[in-house]
């Protein structure tokens, strides 16, 4: 496993819309990608799960892959969230 760190920087938090952005730039992976708070840990591909994360502004959170062909993916999600989704 790969996993970067990230600050959720927009002022909602991570939200529906957010959630629905990571869940989507997820689907790209071809194998599992996460995204963990602590101890909690949801996959990334599952709106629901994101949701069910409670992250707030300021929010510090480890983005995980499975495998190191997703870099790219990783990436993409860390970029997304470090620019606060484009909010």
């Amino acid at each position: 496993m790969i996993s970067k760190e990230a600050v959720i920087s927009n002022e909602l938090g991570l939200h529906a819309r957010s959630a629905a952005q990571i869940a989507s730039l997820a689907a790209r992976a071809r194998h599992g990608v996460w995204l963990a708070k602590g101890e909690e840990r949801a996959a990334a591909s599952s709106i629901m799960d994101l949701i069910a994360l409670e992250c707030p502004r300021g929010t510090k959170i480890a983005v995980i892959i499975d495998n190191p062909s997703d870099r790219d993916v990783l990436n993409a999600i860390s970029e997304l969230i470090e620019n606060g989704f484009g909010e």
